[in-house]
């Protein structure tokens, strides 16, 4: 299967960096353009491609690597996903501008981390996230660790753990698949419903935590 990133950020360009290591390939792209992403694929050798984003949308399993306000930008006008493997790897948290009221607002518990949660009515981000890619098949994956660490999936002598969820069996073992092939010791949480409540940012039981499989 072929795999493409949407999102060249720290998530986005961290992952192609650990799928580049093992020789990997993947088409990268983001909404300013192949042109912009030619450092980062000089980079990483010839593994990894910079495509436009329709390109690495049109990828058998596709990672969706950018931040939850950018989701309706970036997922729209892209090919009909027809039950392709999309990758999850959002989380329902808002940057804020440290400068901003919102940077100092004291009933915001996350404000020293310059975010803020984003409500979403009770449901969890997966479920909403879904609504963006009518007709794929979501796994949520990828998430729960903060971005640096994600091209060390192997460190202090054993795996890092990478936690994954979805409701279909088939797109699960796929996205396992690629998890283990990058060097991470995937753990399957269930469903979306409910591993991906677990794994989500910020305040999932298991988000950002960082165990280390020996």
């Amino acid at each position: 299967m072929n795999i493409g990133i949407i999102g060249s950020g720290g998530l986005g360009s961290n992952v192609a960096r650990a799928l580049a290591k093992k020789g990997i390939a993947a088409t990268i792209a983001n909404r300013r353009g192949p042109a912009s992403l030619a450092p980062l694929v000089a980079e990483l050798g010839a593994s990894i491609t910079a495509g436009t984003v329709a390109e690495a949308a049109s990828a058998d399993i596709v990672l969706v690597a950018v931040r939850w306000t950018d989701l309706g930008t970036a997922l729209t006008g892209l090919p009909a996903w027809n039950k392709r493997i999309v990758i999850d790897g959002t989380n329902p948290v808002e940057f804020l501008d440290p400068n901003s009221p919102d940077a100092k607002d004291p009933s915001n518990p996350l404000a020293a981390y310059g975010i803020k949660a984003i409500d979403l009515g009770g449901r969890s981000s997966s479920e909403v996230f879904q609504e963006h890619v009518p007709g794929a098949r979501v796994v949520k994956a990828l998430n729960h660790l903060d971005v640096n660490v994600l091209a060390q999936p192997e460190v202090s002598g054993g795996q890092r753990v990478q936690f994954y969820a979805g409701d279909d069996m088939e797109a699960k073992l796929a996205v396992r698949k690629v998890l283990e092939a990058i060097g991470y010791f995937p753990v399957d949480l269930g469903s979306l419903a409910a591993g991906g409540r677990l794994s989500q940012l910020p305040f999932g039981a298991l988000s950002a935590t960082n165990f280390i499989k020996i």
